[in-house]
């Protein structure tokens, strides 16, 4: 998959496709929706993005890891960031967004229309 120099150039992308929840693959395996990255003029790999829901599940997996315990755990008001930050990020333009983050955060779909609303409110 990589010649002489590109190396380098999958592993300063390897973070961020990993951040986004995507996966890496020969260039002559891309499908018609996956972003076909190149360097120096030659196909170096196929980054295959995830579905929304599943980019989703993957944020909140991250921010879980990044907290350190389950976000059901956090306090209301480091729940209220959480929502802030996803709506930030588009999280809630994906089918069944707010449950999906309801069930992650341990709360009501109300509580988390009512950290929407208070944002929009402030």
């Amino acid at each position: 998959m990589t010649g002489p120099g590109e190396e380098p150039f999958i592993a300063a992308v390897k973070p961020l496709v990993d951040a986004i929840g995507g996966e890496m693959l020969p260039p002559d395996e891309a499908g018609q929706d996956d972003v076909v990255l190149s360097w120096e003029g030659a196909d170096v790999v196929a980054v295959r993005l995830p579905q929304l829901a599943d980019s989703l599940d993957h944020i909140l997996a991250a921010l879980e890891r990044r907290q350190g315990r389950p976000l059901a755990e956090l306090d209301r008001r480091a729940k209220q960031e959480v929502v802030r930050m996803l709506e930030a990020r588009g999280a809630f333009s994906v089918r069944h967004g707010v449950e999906t983050v309801a069930g992650a955060l341990g709360v009501s779909r109300f509580t988390v229309y009512n950290y929407l609303n208070r944002e929009k409110g402030a």
